[in-house]
């Protein structure tokens, strides 16, 4: 594994870089999509990707199933044959509480989340009757800040509950703006001494999942040494592929992007950035191109 230099990050397109992978792990909002609209250039990169033989697992911290992403990439415009398999924090999240007998949860965000929890399978009950809570995000979270919840944490703190968090992100960027996302509030839980699991990026378990949608594909076991991560957010993409012991490509014009340099992001921002979080990836592009 190669890492860039601090003070002079590498600027790269895919293509130099795909030869050395057998399999690029690709977040989806913020790469793929802003929110708003597809971002074709990508898709094209992942389908040479592809037609060269790579296999493509899109890793994506929405908390919802895996066919609710792949519905909304379709709506977007997002070709299929950019991706192979999808794999969500959504989809971690109900194995934990599989693994758990769980079939009451309190929930913690909107109900456009509720497909997350299937037709009937576990029920949403008050706090007092639950034995596991999951926030999904904030009910409002285009007016509500992460500080409102801190009442109802303490409530869930007083009575041992755990707290399962389906979507690890802080932010979410929606074309130019950030809303707060469902880690915002678990790291708060977390850190009033509340017990906190995570689904999604940047932890080990979506990537040991899609390591193993990747062995599928390609039906043998990946090196990881061949694999590479792609995506825009240093606390979770880069994070989490350093974490798991694999390349990234870090896309700069993302959720970053303002602090950056919208469009050409700043080499000494980006050396900055790299060097006060203490990762580095392999390669850094403005967005994802071949």
């Amino acid at each position: 594994m190669s890492d860039v230099s601090s003070e002079s990050p590498v600027f790269a397109r895919f293509a130099p870089l795909a030869s050395a992978y057998d399999v690029a792990l690709c977040d989806v909002w913020g790469v793929l999509h802003d929110g708003l609209a597809a971002h074709a250039a990508a898709s094209d990169a992942l389908t040479r990707f592809r037609a060269g033989g790579g296999a493509v697992v899109l890793v994506s911290n929405a908390p919802r199933p895996s066919d609710w992403v792949v519905s909304h990439l379709d709506g977007y415009g997002v070709p299929r044959s950019a991706w192979d398999a999808v794999i969500t924090s959504g989809d971690v999240t109900r194995h934990m509480l599989a693994e758990r007998g769980v079939s009451r949860v309190h929930h913690i965000g909107p109900d456009r989340d509720v497909p997350l929890f299937g037709d009937e399978r576990i029920e949403r009950v008050s706090a007092e009757e639950a034995p596991v809570a999951v926030v999904t995000g904030l009910v409002h979270d285009d007016v509500e800040i992460p500080e409102d919840y801190r009442p109802r944490l303490e409530a869930l703190k007083a009575r041992g509950t755990p707290l399962i968090c389906a979507n690890p992100d802080l932010v979410v960027q929606i074309g130019d703006q950030l809303l707060w996302c469902a880690g915002s509030i678990a790291d708060m839980y977390r850190d009033m001494g509340g017990e906190t699991h995570y689904a999604g990026k940047p932890y080990a378990p979506i990537y040991d999942a899609a390591l193993g949608l990747a062995s599928d594909i390609l039906e043998r076991n990946v090196d990881r040494e061949r694999v590479i991560a792609i995506g825009d957010a240093v606390r979770t993409d880069l994070a989490g592929a350093t974490a798991a012991g694999l390349d990234c490509l870090f896309v700069a014009d993302g959720i970053h992007a303002e602090e950056l340099g919208r469009g050409a992001p700043d080499p000494e921002k980006l050396a900055a950035l790299f060097a006060a979080n203490g990762y580095h990836p392999v390669a850094v592009t403005p967005q994802l191109t071949w």
